[in-house]
Order: C-alpha cells, then sequence, then structure tokens
C-alpha cells in the first residue's frame, strides 16, 4: 500500500509539473534545436532567442550530445520521445550540424529526411561559414590541406574579419546582429548558386531556422518549416 500511495504521489506531481510547464508556454510553436557544438551553436542560438524575447518554454536549445551529426539526430529523437511520453511534444525539431570531415553527415541527412517534424540545419563545411556570410559573400569551396580541415581552413578565413574569434565565444549573435539581414541574403545566394554548381560545399541554411525564430511570435509570418 506504501509503494501505491508513493507511486499516486510521483504521478500526481508530474502531472502538476507538466500542467505547470504548459502554463509557462506562450500561444506559439514548441520547439527544440538540439546543435552539435556544446557552445559556439547553443551560445548564438541562445543569444538570438533572449534578443527576440522568445520564451524559454517555447524554445529549448540543447547542446548535450556528441559533436557528429548522427549523435544530434539520436540526442533530438530521445529527448522527442521524452516529450512525447510527457504528452508535451515539440511541434518542430531542428537538428544543426556541420559536414567538414563527418562520416555520418550523409547518413544523417537521409535519415532526417524521412523523419516527421525534424528538420536538418546543415552547413558545409561549417557553422563559422554562416557567420562569414555576415562580412562578405564567397562560394569559393574550402578544401581540407594539409593539416587543416575544411573547417579550419573556414575559421581562418572569418578571422580575417572577426581576428578574436575563438569557438565558443560568447555574444557572437549580439556583435553581428547588425549584419544579421546582408548574411540571410548571402546564405539564400549560396544555396542558389550551390545549386546551380551542384556542389554543397560552400553553403548553409542556418538561415532559415533564424528566420523561423525571428518570426515565431507571429503565425502570419511564421517562416518554421
Amino acid at each position: 500500500m506504501g509503494n501505491e500511495n508513493l507511486f499516486s504521489k510521483r504521478k500526481a506531481k508530474n502531472e502538476k509539473d507538466l500542467a505547470r510547464k504548459r502554463a509557462m508556454r506562450s500561444s506559439y510553436e514548441k520547439i527544440l534545436i538540439v546543435c552539435e557544438g556544446q557552445k559556439t551553436e547553443p551560445n548564438y542560438f541562445n543569444e538570438l532567442k533572449d534578443f527576440y524575447q522568445l520564451n524559454t518554454a517555447n524554445v529549448v536549445v540543447d547542446g548535450n550530445c556528441g559533436s557528429d551529426p548522427w549523435s544530434v539526430y539520436q540526442h533530438a529523437q530521445k529527448c522527442a520521445r521524452k516529450a512525447k511520453k510527457d504528452n508535451d511534444p515539440y511541434d518542430k525539431i531542428y537538428c544543426v550540424f556541420d559536414k567538414d570531415k563527418h562520416t555520418t553527415y550523409q547518413k544523417t541527412l537521409n535519415a532526417i529526411t524521412s523523419k516527421k517534424s525534424f528538420t536538418a540545419i546543415n552547413s558545409v563545411p561549417c557553422f563559422e561559414y554562416w557567420l562569414l556570410l555576415h562580412f562578405t559573400y564567397t562560394a569559393k569551396p574550402f578544401n581540407a590541406i594539409g593539416n587543416k580541415s575544411s573547417g579550419d581552413r573556414t575559421i581562418d578565413k572569418l578571422k580575417e574579419y572577426l581576428p578574436e574569434y575563438q569557438k565558443g565565444d560568447l555574444g557572437i549573435f549580439r556583435k553581428l546582429v547588425l549584419k544579421l539581414e546582408s548574411a540571410k541574403t548571402n546564405a539564400q545566394r549560396a544555396i542558389d548558386e550551390s545549386i546551380a554548381n551542384q556542389t554543397d560545399n560552400p553553403s548553409t541554411i542556418i538561415h532559415k531556422l533564424v528566420s523561423c525564430l525571428q518570426n515565431l511570435k507571429n503565425p502570419q509570418t511564421n517562416q518554421c518549416e
């Protein structure tokens, strides 16, 4: 009888906690963003979330996974299952990862393409290409040379414009926000050019997630896919 009472109390507490979380949420969609990096990408999207005053109960940014695309996808699935089990599922789930030298990149893209409510937010070679597009447009491929990966070479190029840049830096979003619309235009231009040239190097669709978050509060202009 004691165990049954304990179980009932725990169930009631969980239901109360879930009701409280739901009450805290705003009317717009609940979104999960799972990032490959533990600092760089989560810092960026958390800063964006704060800048646009998005409810933390609606937009969850999670970097607590491995550093390769497949681990991002697996962690996103785990989070999605837990939310569904708690009867508080995510409306949209975004997996943010790079191509660089990851061997699981294409496998992950293929898996996410067939997964309902999941969207891959991929960058080639890496997230820093998105940051670079805030300063300049380039469609020149970034290739590995010597002991430097394609991602390393992208960071080197970014440092021509942002010399103090280091992975995991705080404040990157606010530092670049005045150049954000230019970066979005450049990113779409890079996508169009990559399709025309039949190559994904370089390209990024970070701008699509950024636009989604910018318009999340307004159902009339919501651009979340």
